[in-house]
């Protein structure tokens, strides 16, 4: 599940040519994006994008039809969940790992957001050229699967759609 990442770029996207995003790899499950992520009670207030950028792990990746790639993500936050939220708390040594800061977090799991690669709300890692922190362990990854399989699966969670 884990690929090599590219070497880091320019600082910042907006100094330099746009980044190349065909030639980014297609992201599977477990990898770590930056992406705008539409909570559902945003959603249900009426917006139609993030209020924030976040990092978001990858749970689906799959193919359509016509030939595109439809991404199922779930948030990383900061937040405390909340009673009703399934989440796992996400280790001190893999946020270091992903390049993320120091204070506690977890991976929401009664919620995700499903769009076409790469859509509008994929951001790049500041100092690099590309959207990926990296890949959570794989141990950790099917720690997230199981919990969302018996929960009955994406089906009985919060899907919001994002760009098709």
């Amino acid at each position: 599940m884990k690929k090599p990442l590219k070497p880091s770029g320019p600082p910042s996207p907006a100094s330099g040519p746009e980044p190349p995003v065909a030639a980014w790899p297609i992201p599977q499950p477990g990898d770590v994006l930056s992406y705008s992520y539409l909570w559902s009670h945003e959603a249900e207030a009426g917006h139609e994008e993030g209020l924030k950028d976040r990092p978001v792990a990858v749970v689906v990746t799959a193919e359509t039809k016509d030939g595109r790639v439809r991404l199922h993500v779930v948030p990383i936050t900061h937040s405390q969940p909340l009673p009703t939220q399934r989440a796992i708390e996400l280790p001190k040594t893999v946020k270091r790992d992903l390049g993320l800061d120091d204070e506690p977090s977890w991976i929401i799991l009664s919620e995700m957001n499903r769009f076409t690669w790469p859509g509008p709300d994929i951001r790049i890692v500041s100092g690099r050229t590309d959207p990926y922190h990296g890949a959570i362990p794989d141990s950790l990854f099917l720690k997230l699967r199981d919990a969302i399989l018996a929960r009955g699966g994406a089906v009985h969670m919060r899907t919001i759609k994002r760009t098709e």
